[in-house]
């Protein structure tokens, strides 16, 4: 009887057991014996990953690895205060759980030390900044921006050109409700753009 392959896992990828089965055929075994050997460390029940090396010890997977293996493959985007603060419009909100739109599921998971709020909701293929700003419109109360105060901002924002009026407007009119609809019209409109 021949010895089971050594997996060939890569540094910084996440795996699920089922991943490991091409490399035996009990892939739970396979996958608590390479956890046992330090080659794995189980992120959550299923989900593990192969730590990078770095002169100052393992590197834990990226966020976007980390998804890509958890929502099995399934399109999402990060979203929150990183994104919004760098719209300048007002924003300077922190918030340490990482925020992730996708087409799977909704809730907190807990991976690692790392913790993700995923909600399932429609979202662009590839987000725009002025995507971002709906985005924020739409989640102004967790971070305490004045709707008011953003209307504001976003004016400046269309009127300097940083922000393009008829983007904004579609991606309102496509991911906004009717009230981020109506703020980024008014917006819009004040500005002469469309």
């Amino acid at each position: 009887m021949s010895a089971p392959a050594k997996p060939r896992l890569r540094p910084g990828k996440v795996y699920r057991t089922r991943d490991l089965a091409r490399w035996g055929q009990n892939p739970t075994r396979l996958a608590r014996r390479l956890t046992r050997d330090g080659e794995l460390v189980e992120l959550r029940h299923g989900l593990f990953y192969r730590p990078k090396k770095s002169q100052y010890g393992p590197v834990p997977p990226t966020d976007r690895e980390l998804m890509r293996a958890f929502l099995d493959g399934e399109p999402f985007v990060f979203t929150g205060p990183r994104f919004w603060n760098a719209l300048g419009l007002g924003s300077t909100a922190v918030f340490a759980d990482q925020m992730v739109y996708n087409t799977k599921q909704s809730g907190v998971f807990q991976f690692g030390n790392r913790k993700f709020v995923l909600r399932r909701v429609r979202f662009p293929k590839k987000p725009t900044p002025e995507w971002y700003a709906v985005d924020l419109i739409e989640n102004h109360e967790k971070v305490g921006v004045d709707p008011s105060d953003l209307e504001a901002k976003l004016k400046r924002a269309v009127a300097t050109e940083r922000l393009n009026g008829g983007r904004l407007t579609r991606a309102s009119d496509r991911f906004g409700i009717r009230r981020t609809q109506a703020l980024v019209a008014r917006a819009v409109q004040a500005c002469g753009s469309v």
